[in-house]
């Protein structure tokens, strides 16, 4: 599992002052690029290898709303890997009161330079691995 932080931005609130709904998704976005990281990779480093993790399904879950200048813990976690996918499971928590606000999902396809599905190489099954292997230092 991966964390991130995200402080609430008046930008992303609606006419109500809650977060919008499709936000969250930025969120799990910010939180993959950070389990990337995490694991030694930047998916920008990815990408120049030709490979591609478009996503394909995306679900929410909305539990309790977040507003503007609350601070979020965004957790990521791979929950299964396939020959050419990958599925992250999301979690965000309001770090003042611990509360769950939204639960969802990414399925993201393996993909070559010309969007043709590809089995996932080592080194991106690596980077997904539940126990990665320790980095020299």
């Amino acid at each position: 599992m991966v964390e991130a932080k995200v402080r609430v931005i008046y930008g992303d609130t609606d006419q109500m002052g809650v977060v919008y709904y499709a936000n969250y998704l930025r969120y799990f976005e910010l939180v993959r690029g950070e389990f990337f990281r995490a694991r030694g990779r930047s998916y920008a480093e990815v990408e120049a290898e030709g490979l591609g993790l478009p996503v394909f399904e995306a679900a929410c879950q909305y539990h309790a709303p977040a507003r503007y200048d609350d601070l979020l813990t965004v957790r990521a976690t791979v929950t299964q890997v396939r020959r050419a996918s990958v599925r992250f499971e999301y979690e965000i928590h309001r770090d003042r009161d611990g509360l769950l606000l939204t639960t969802g999902h990414t399925v993201h396809a393996c993909v070559n330079r010309e969007g043709r599905p590809t089995a996932m190489p080592t080194s991106v099954l690596e980077l997904l691995d539940d126990e990665p292997a320790a980095k020299p230092g």
